[in-house]
């Protein structure tokens, strides 16, 4: 494989994934530690299981790894040069008639890689995730993940049984402190108390499971004077478990459809505008955001090199800047496509032929000008201002010594 690929070609390969991967990594840890916090407290407060939480990020690692993916390559290729930049190699390697489009090549095919894999993520796998998003939030809010029973609260069970857990031990298998109140057929009132308990399934009915208590009372309700009081060692309550809805059908949101289903609804004249138009406006919004992923490269290329004999990295903010900010214009221009204010195509398109006619200007500017610069005049700024904040920290440096000074000297005059 080494033969094949020159050593040139290596050298920028290597450059360029390390980088790269160290952005996807941190881009995720920081979108998923977010997100998992805001989990476990949901699912704290509903009284799921803790393991539902990390099947909840892992439905949603689609749509990171969609946002993660543009800006990791844009952040790989843009230090790779920026280090060939500030090395002197990038001077070498032009003086020896390499190009700007020859040392590219290895990043485009980077690029085209990544490509095909987010155009599985955004158009197929990331729909199909956050269906399954919803579905369990969906499940965790209904019950149907054990979480109905809270610990410390009264649970009312199919409108005959109020039930209350003091605690909760081996995530739910064992229970202490056990309190029920149960209505029977006959209109009895049963009062029961355990020191434990379990719930176990039961194979011939799934709409029933059985709560086995240890140790305690049952009282019932005569209704005379007298209450009936019993004692036992071990009993089982069965329980019906309430009816839960099905979930709803995938395609509430445009988001959670996949490119036939957003195609057919789109170009289909019988389909409700509203629907024509919010599947039209998803449609480009993620066609757009995957092209622009051609642009990465050159974009990266014309803010990776600071001036000559700077080690500027001003290229580097302005480069994750200028992603948020187009990303956050496409997502307007989404939501105003979506209402039916605009056409998709203009609402979408017409900012991504503005943003890349920029980078293409940007990236002539450095590659075929002689000393030119994609953003001189803010190189220019930046270095006047960390010039004029320096001279301020100096100015304050020795105030802050001489202060500092004349104690002691006027204590060693005093000896």
């Amino acid at each position: 494989m080494s033969t094949l690929i020159p050593s040139i070609d290596r050298y920028i390969l290597r450059l360029t994934l390390v980088p790269m991967i160290g952005v996807f990594a941190l881009a995720a840890s920081l979108l998923t530690l977010d997100k998992m916090l805001r989990l476990f407290d949901f699912v704290a407060v509903e009284g799921g299981p803790v393991g539902v939480v990390f099947k909840m990020l892992g439905a949603l690692i689609p749509e990171y790894a969609s946002l993660a993916i543009p800006l990791g390559l844009l952040l790989g290729v843009l230090l790779a040069f920026r280090k060939l930049a500030t090395s002197s190699e990038l001077d070498t390697m032009r003086a020896v008639g390499l190009s700007y489009n020859r040392l590219l090549r290895m990043p485009y095919i980077i690029t085209l890689a990544l490509l095909a894999v987010n155009v599985a993520l955004v158009f197929y796998i990331q729909p199909i995730s956050r269906y399954y998003y919803e579905q369990m939030e969906y499940d965790l809010r209904s019950g149907a993940l054990g979480a109905s029973i809270k610990v410390g609260e009264f649970t009312t069970l199919a409108d005959r049984m109020a039930l209350r857990i003091e605690e909760s031990e081996d995530d739910g298998r064992k229970l202490i402190g056990i309190f029920a109140r149960v209505s029977n057929t006959r209109g009895q009132v049963l009062s029961i108390s355990a020191r434990e308990g379990a719930f176990l399934a039961t194979r011939d009915n799934p709409d029933t499971i059985i709560l086995r208590l240890t140790e305690g009372t049952i009282i019932q309700d005569t209704g005379s004077n007298t209450p009936r009081v019993l004692s036992f060692s071990r009993h089982d309550l069965p329980i019906d478990l309430p009816a839960i809805e099905a979930f709803r059908a995938r395609g509430d949101a445009t988001r959670e459809y996949i490119l036939p289903e957003l195609l057919r609804i789109g170009w289909n004249r019988e389909s409700p505008a509203t629907a024509r138009d919010a599947s039209l406006a998803s449609f480009n919004f993620r066609l757009v955001e995957i092209v622009m992923m051609l642009l990465m490269p050159l974009l990266a290329v014309a803010l990776a090199i600071p001036p000559k004999r700077s080690t500027s990295a001003l290229g580097v903010f302005v480069s994750i800047v200028m992603v948020v900010a187009y990303h956050k214009v496409n997502q307007y221009g989404e939501d105003v496509a979506a209402l039916g204010r605009v056409d998709p195509v203009l609402a979408l398109w017409v900012p991504f032929m503005l943003f890349a006619a920029l980078i293409l200007w940007m990236y002539y500017r450095v590659a075929y000008v002689p000393g030119g610069q994609a953003i001189g005049a803010l190189e220019t700024m930046f270095a006047r201002i960390s010039k004029l904040v320096g001279k301020l920290f100096k100015r304050r440096t020795p105030r802050a010594h001489r202060a500092g000074a004349e104690p002691a000297a006027q204590a060693a005059a005093a000896e």
